[in-house]
């Protein structure tokens, strides 16, 4: 099992204070201490479920937008994308729980023209203004099919640290990682209004595996 190298500095903590616990209950010899150690132990095994970072593969193409989050698609919308794609687009909404894997990875592949990040609030992800209130960082990626791709990393209630691997000119490859938001969150694709979406709501999605939907030819 591969784990998130954001995430290995808390699996240690998580650790350590376990293996201190059930030193404290060997010591003091208290049964209260052992349950409390097993807890512990708990804990930290879900820290590190939480940063697992399973390898992905799956079906890749010009025209396939690729999901970058696994989750649940929330919200399918008819928007106004004026920062990057500078048009109409139809916006896929993907919210992340806290047992979902919470790397990202790139739909398209192409390159990167524009990584802005915005300080925000910390609502509701799943909620339709998260996705311009919220603290966000957003990916810009020309595609080798021509469109111009949206990625935005949305923080949640609980989230408060996201993490962009992106840099303006990088050459990236659909499916690649692109970073992480720790704790439950969202994240949007804006894809052009042609688009024809394969995804519907309430549908689950895995990170570089599912097909969110295929762009049409220019």
């Amino acid at each position: 099992m591969n784990f998130a190298r954001e995430g290995l500095i808390f699996i240690v903590i998580a650790a350590l204070v376990a293996a201190g616990g059930y030193a404290l209950a060997l010591n003091r010899r208290s049964w209260p201490l052992w349950l409390v150690a097993f807890v512990l132990t708990l804990l930290a095994l879900w820290v590190a479920y939480f940063f697992r970072d399973p390898e992905r593969v799956g079906e890749r193409g010009q025209q396939l937008v690729i999901a970058p989050a696994d989750g649940k698609v929330v919200q399918i919308a008819d928007v106004d994308e004026p920062a990057f794609v500078q048009g109409k687009t139809r916006r896929i909404s993907i919210f992340m729980n806290v047992f979902n894997v919470h790397v990202n990875r790139y739909p398209v592949s192409g390159t990167v023209k524009y990584v802005h990040y915005n300080r925000g609030k910390f609502i509701n992800a799943a909620a339709d203004k998260a996705s311009l209130e919220n603290e966000q960082a957003s990916v810009g990626i020309e595609a080798e099919s021509g469109y111009r791709i949206l990625v935005r990393q949305i923080a949640g209630l609980i989230a408060r640290r996201i993490v962009t691997y992106s840099k303006v000119g990088e050459r990236v490859n659909q499916g690649d990682r692109l970073g992480i938001i720790r704790f439950a969150s969202r994240v949007d694709v804006f894809v052009p209004a042609t688009t024809a979406v394969r995804v519907h709501v309430g549908q689950a999605t895995y990170a570089g595996v599912t097909v969110l939907a295929e762009l049409s030819s220019q």
